[in-house]
């Protein structure tokens, strides 16, 4: 177990409750700095050492192997769910890393294959999220077409077992690069679906550009450090950011898929579903495993299409640092969990 000295905290229950009441308070600040941390080399040396951090990841993050990511999916099927999985890497600068990716994924969905997928669901139940960097999107030479090639490969395996992918957003950077090959890739494979998201001052309009019918937009708040000339830095720009591209989805022709787990966006959601008439299994809610699970299992039981977005594998040190970043209660079960607990 470690220590209270080497993680830096003084185990009192005193501390952690001063801690507690300045944390939400200093959110913001907070947040860059943990983003930072997640690009950190020495950091994720650090954290990832610690015995106690694997414990902790595993609320978020349900095992590094196929095997771990098969037995939750079974898990959150049998709960009348349906999961993206993410297979976990980014800003790949190796050909072979981007290969193996590949492969993680096809192995992946030969497996879905096997699953007894549960039936009654309006939509399909098991999805992929890709990340284009970790298919080679930003390798020096021929980047676009590696990645799009890779996509292309996985989108076919996909579509043989039924299962629907999805393309995720990374940093500003990579928007229009992620959205060209998000175009292509419609042409052959109409279901695919991207992200976007509302803090970056682009995306309404975006939204407006990528809302015909057939599309699937899943709309996030964003978790990457940005700059303010491209995305919006206070929480209250963002979520009025959300609502307005929220209502540009549900008032378009296509999918939306509304991931949020704040109660206030969830809300506005059932509100545009209200006034738009659009039908429950006309949109989607997505959520984080391991975040809100009791809140994610109420919306299923009350007929809307629930989607876990699930990790996996060992890259997990950014996610995981992303986690903590987008809210105070994430840091805070990490730093308690740092604590030796004490019999009594």
């Amino acid at each position: 177990m470690v220590s209270s000295t080497a993680a830096g905290l003084n185990p009192s229950s005193g501390a952690l409750s001063r801690l507690r009441d300045r944390v939400p308070a200093l959110g913001n600040p907070l947040r860059p700095l943990l983003l930072a941390a997640g690009r950190s080399t020495l950091l994720r040396r650090v954290v990832t050492a610690l015995p106690v951090t694997r414990s902790v990841v595993r609320r978020y993050v349900p095992g590094e192997g196929q095997d771990a990511v098969v037995d939750a999916t079974r898990d959150i099927l049998a709960s009348g769910r349906a999961i993206s999985i993410d297979h976990l890497g980014e800003d790949t600068s190796d050909p072979a890393q981007a290969e193996a990716t590949v492969q993680a994924y096809l192995a992946l969905l030969a497996a879905f294959g096997r699953l007894d997928v549960p039936a009654g669901l309006p939509v399909p139940a098991l999805e992929v999220s890709l990340k284009l960097s970790a298919l080679g999107q930003f390798l020096p030479q021929d980047g676009h077409a590696v990645a799009l090639a890779n996509a292309r490969r996985i989108c076919s395996a996909a579509e043989a077992v039924g299962a629907w992918v999805n393309v995720d957003a990374e940093d500003h950077t990579t928007t229009d690069s992620t959205l060209s090959i998000v175009r292509e890739l419609r042409a052959d494979h109409p279901s695919v679906a991207t992200v976007l998201q509302a803090y970056l001052r682009r995306t309404e309009d975006d939204c407006r550009t990528l809302a015909g019918e057939g599309s699937r937009i899943r709309l996030c708040k964003g978790a990457y450090a940005e700059p303010a000339d491209v995305a919006f830095q206070r929480s209250e720009e963002v979520d009025d950011s959300y609502r307005r591209c929220l209502e540009v989805l549900f008032t378009g022709d296509g999918y939306p898929m509304v991931a949020s787990h704040d109660p206030a966006m969830i809300d506005a959601a059932h509100d545009l579903a209200r006034r738009t008439g659009r039908a429950d299994d006309s949109y989607e809610f997505q959520m984080l495993y391991g975040i809100r699970d009791d809140e994610q299992r109420r919306l299923a039981a009350d007929g809307h299409t629930v989607r876990v977005y699930t990790p996996y594998g060992d890259e997990w040190y950014g996610y995981f640092m992303r986690r903590l970043a987008e809210r105070p209660a994430n840091l805070l079960f990490f730093l308690r969990s740092l604590v030796p607990s004490r019999s009594h």
